[in-house]
């Protein structure tokens, strides 16, 4: 798993950081650093570190020197990723921490996100902290809220959960998390005696850039007096006397001897010096400055559920340009993210079902923890955003495609295994070659295996590219199986073969796909091809309007223009004029001549311009889905398009359950190669009376309500979100929801409008940019999938949690050839047996995860830290014997009248299909914690005036658990052994 980026980034940097830290806190008691993301330290730990190093590091970290904070494998972007994510990575570091030292962070440092979600306050309160950290909040407002000592407050980030798990939360000011960089005495800067890392070899003279002047006789006394005075001065914008100074940056500490003599020596200066600057000062980790917090005993104030997004650190400079950087990056990231959802639980159901089973567990551990690394690793805040340089970018998409390409293989040879059959039986997996994730065109005899991820019945359809139009698909029955059969969009020469699947939870089906024998079965749709039209000559007066209609809808589209007029949702027979057309945003790549956008920052110089004049248009019809396809040329004549939108509406046979199926609007874009400086946007215009109120989601969790509001600058990038999985708009009657399967900036820039940031092409000559190559010059095509919900408010919050998580959890695909043997078929697939249930949740709650960790560690503390005190941690192989479960409830508080209401399950019946259930744990969200010994810090509030601790939920009765709405449910399950 280890690039050559990782092993530069090693030697160059990290690898020193964690080397010469530990040699210097070993020589002064006083002496104490903060450790944030695991992923370094654990490359370090396992690569450079020496024994005796390693015996440092539990020392230090006993005696309270050394403190892991937030303990994730990275410091998770908050806008762009999925919650899905951000539990994986916080559960992969806490996991290693606790398994090697026993220990388990209770503080973050959450300082450089661009912007902080509501999300993670909850997820960090579930996960058993104490206080939450953040620094990057919109300048005003911070500016604002530090005028008011108003930086630190209690935050209930969930409303539905409200007190329950509310966490203290401390904003950093406006100096934000780098000790300040000037200083008065001189022209080098702060207090950075390391100066900053040079890649990969030091400077001969051991001269760094950016070194701060040593300390010495001379300066000692004005390197004192600058360093009080900026404490004095940030000590006026909080409540009490206890001041967080962090001292250090970004890549600091690579020579921490240098960096630790110099600060002693002021330390020592300023304590022995106390009564004449008015201060003392102290080495102290993030635990030491919340304890002294805690025992002050005040009264805090509450925050609600918002969140502080978008971000902007100054007039012109609108973090939101990131919402949609490297989109290709993001739809990937997302892709291995579902597929490892989709393989822990099928190894979990392999592991418990086929215990006699030829593949070797800890082989088939290993190939999920490729995966598990990379989808942990790609949710930095520097990874998923599209903010890195293009040679990071290229490792995480490495690492990605590599752990993608491991649980694919391990998924194929688990249903060879299962089906006992031939070994020379050729089974390849296709890891996504194209960005639509469809391998080659298949030639006959084909087979593919569908697996349904999700905990509930699906009825959707899966596509295969074919090489001919001819073609039967069968079940594992020998019935014949629904589909259809079209020209492709993506190539003149393959065909998609749509198949119709309906499988159980957690379950797969096999469907062969044979050349024909007889009887066509699949449904070949035909295509009428309309003359291309000239936007600019358009005859508005005479439209000519033709329908496209399936049982939930009617999209009508007008003819003189190619483009669509109108939608009806049926069941209520209520209309919508709904248009749709591609715009940039032209920016400016020139820092001379204003506001420049980059990979972080969107500034566009005036308001988007459409792209295109003229609009082609070919509709796809079958019996299974109409496909309508718009190309979208610059002018009449143009040879080729940038742009082009497929929509997809489907028609369910009688005897399917095609609710969710029937409700959905598919639109797949391709967008690009872009011109340089445009950010694409497609914009969708209704006749809803919105009044610009726009929805967005917080990382897939819960919704946020996103008014348009007017600033003196920056106004259009200032009013754009980011879009993680859901995005709506709503009149008094009727609601448009957005459902994604990457992430996007998001914005209402008018009444009825919503538009979506599909792509970006940046590049400009600010000097910092160019330095680091961060600017975006990708020339990529990109193709996003958004599925639209049109419909009355109610009908749609019924439909819209269980249709996002359709589109993320979309089906995976494994190809094989049928090479002339018949595959003994499993019993489950056959028919389903009592002993051998599906895994099925109400539609309320979501299986989020069912996986097999093989952490080693104890689930008791005491035996956990004696065995590790003793040092047995490091022995023996995984542990296959217990299965990590969580349940979370995907509704608000007053969201549905039926939806919104407490579950109760029964875990040994939810999960008799894997065996019989002999115990069950309630753990804290990433499972370090046993829930009836946590007991979090409750600080005092208006509302609660009496500061305690929280303790746990109920706990689970006879296996019976309630899940009550936005509560996420972590539990260890030990089954009986067969």
């Amino acid at each position: 798993m280890q690039s050559k980026i990782n092993q530069e980034s090693m030697h160059a940097y990290a690898a020193n950081v964690y080397t010469t830290v530990i040699e210097e806190l070993m020589k002064g008691k006083q002496r104490k650093f903060i450790a944030v993301e695991q992923e370094f330290f654990r490359l370090w730990w396992d690569m450079v570190a020496t024994d005796t190093e390693k015996q440092q590091v539990h020392q230090l970290l006993q005696e309270g020197r050394l403190e892991f904070v937030i303990g994730g494998q990275v410091m998770h972007d908050e806008a762009v990723t999925l919650i899905d994510d951000q539990i994986i990575q916080l559960t992969e570091g806490h996991g290693f921490l606790y398994e090697t030292f026993g220990f388990r962070p209770q503080f973050s440092w959450h300082v450089d996100p661009f912007g902080a979600s509501a999300t993670t306050p909850t997820l960090f309160a579930l996960a058993g902290f104490n206080a939450h950290l953040i620094s990057r909040i919109d300048y005003d407002l911070k500016a604002d809220m530090q005028k008011n000592k108003k930086l630190q407050f209690v935050w209930q980030g969930s409303p539905s959960l409200s007190a329950r798990q509310e966490i203290f939360t401390h904003v950093m000011d406006q100096y934000s998390y780098c000790t300040p960089s000037q200083l008065p005495f001189s022209n080098r800067s702060g207090f950075y005696w390391n100066g900053f890392a040079t890649f990969p070899d030091p400077p001969k003279d051991g001269v760094y850039p950016n070194m701060s002047l040593p300390v010495t006789d001379a300066n000692l006394h004005l390197y004192a007096q600058t360093m009080v005075a900026n404490i004095k001065e940030r000590a006026a914008w909080f409540q009490t006397g206890e001041v967080l100074w962090p001292w250090g940056c970004d890549k600091q500490f690579f020579n921490a001897s240098v960096q630790y003599s110099n600060m002693d020596l002021l330390v020592d200066y300023i304590n022995k010096h106390s009564a004449e600057f008015g201060v003392t000062v102290q080495y102290a980790t993030v635990s030491d400055y919340f304890q002294a917090l805690y025992s002050r005993n005040l009264t805090w104030e509450i925050r609600d559920s918002q969140d502080f997004l978008p971000y902007s650190s100054e007039p012109f400079q609108a973090w939101t340009g990131f919402y949609t950087s490297r989109s290709t990056l993001k739809g990937v990231a997302r892709r291995a993210s579902s597929l490892l959802y989709a393989g822990e639980s099928f190894f979990t159901q392999y592991v418990r079902k086929h215990p006699e089973g030829s593949i070797c567990k800890c082989k088939a551990l290993e190939q999920l923890k490729s995966l598990r690394w990379a989808v942990s690793e790609v949710q930095h805040h520097d990874g998923i955003t599209g903010t890195e340089s293009p040679k990071v970018k290229d490792m995480y998409m490495n690492n990605l495609m590599y752990g993608m390409f491991n649980v694919k293989k391990l998924m194929a040879s688990i249903i060879f295994d299962i089906n006992n059959a031939k070994r020379n039986g050729e089974v390849y997996s296709s890891v996504y070659t194209t960005g639509s994730g469809k391998p080659g065109a298949m030639d006959v005899d084909q087979y593919v295996v569908v697996y349904n991820p999700l905990a509930w019945n699906i009825t959707t359809f899966v596509t295969v590219s074919v090489s001919s139009e001819e073609m039967n698909v069968y079940d594992e029955l020998g019935h014949s199986v629904p589909a259809q059969v079209q020209s492709s969009v993506e190539s003149q020469s393959t065909y998609d073969l749509y198949i119709l699947v309906a499988i159980s939870g957690l379950s797969y089906r096999k469907y062969s796909i044979k050349p024909l024998d007889g009887k066509q079965s699949a449904f070949i749709g035909t295509s009428i091809k309309y003359k291309r039209r000239d936007l600019t000559h358009a005859d508005q007066q005479n439209q000519k309007l033709f329908p496209v209609v399936n049982n939930c809808y009617q999209i009508v589209f007008d003819q003189n223009t190619n483009l669509m007029h109108s939608i009806t949702e049926r069941e209520t027979n209520q209309t919508v004029q709904f248009t749709q057309e591609f715009l940039e945003y032209h920016v400016n790549g020139d820092t001379k001549k204003g506001p420049t956008s980059d990979n972080y920052l969107f500034a566009p110089n005036a308001s988007a311009v459409p792209v295109a004049k003229a609009v082609g248009l070919e509709v796809m019809s079958g019996s299974l889905m109409t496909e309508i396809r718009q190309y979208f040329y610059s002018n009449v004549t143009s040879q080729d398009y940038i742009y082009a939108v497929y929509t997809r509406l489907f028609s369910v046979p009688e005897g399917y359950d095609g609710k969710l199926l029937c409700h959905r609007i598919e639109q797949e874009y391709s967008v690009g190669p872009l011109e340089l400086n445009r950010e694409a946007i497609l914009r969708t215009s209704t006749n809803l009376n919105t009044r610009q109120l726009l929805y967005t989601d917080n990382n897939g969790y819960q919704m946020q309500k996103r008014p348009f509001q007017t600033y003196v600058n920056n106004t259009v990038a200032r009013n754009y979100y980011p879009m993680v999985q859901t995005a709506y708009i709503e009149d008094d009657t009727t609601r448009l929801m957005l459902l994604a399967e990457r992430a996007h900036g998001v914005s209402s820039q008018g009444n009825g409008q919503v538009e979506v940031m599909l792509h970006r092409r940046i590049w400009n000559n600010l000097p910092w940019n160019l330095n680091n190559n961060l600017t975006l010059n990708d020339s990529s095509v990109v193709r996003p999938v958004i599925w639209l919900i049109l419909g009355a408010k109610a009908a749609t919050s019924a439909l819209y949690r269980t249709s996002a998580l359709a589109l993320e959890h979309r089906p995976v695909v494994i190809f094989g050839a049928l090479s002339g043997y018949k595959p003994k078929l499993p019993r489950r697939l056959q028919q389903n047996t009592v002993d051998d249930l599906p895994v099925t949740v109400p539609p309320n709650l979501h299986l989020q995860t069912l996986s097999i960790p093989g952490w080693r560690y104890s689930s008791n503390h005491a035996e956990q830290v004696l065995s590790i005190h003793m040092g047995k941690q490091k022995q023996g192989d995984a542990d296959f014997s217990r299965v990590l479960l969580r349940i979370r409830h995907l509704y608000e508080v007053g969201e549905d009248p039926v939806l919104s209401q407490p579950v109760m399950v029964d875990l040994k019946s939810l999960l008799k299909g894997l065996g019989s259930v002999t115990a069950v744990e309630e753990r804290s969200l990433t499972g370090t914690w046993d829930v009836n010994t946590l007991e979090r810090w409750k600080w005092k509030t208006a509302q609660y005036p009496g500061k305690k601790f929280f303790n746990s939920t109920e706990t689970s009765e006879d296996f019976i658990i309630t899940v009550h709405p936005k509560e996420i449910r972590t539990f260890f399950v030990y089954f009986q052994v067969q």
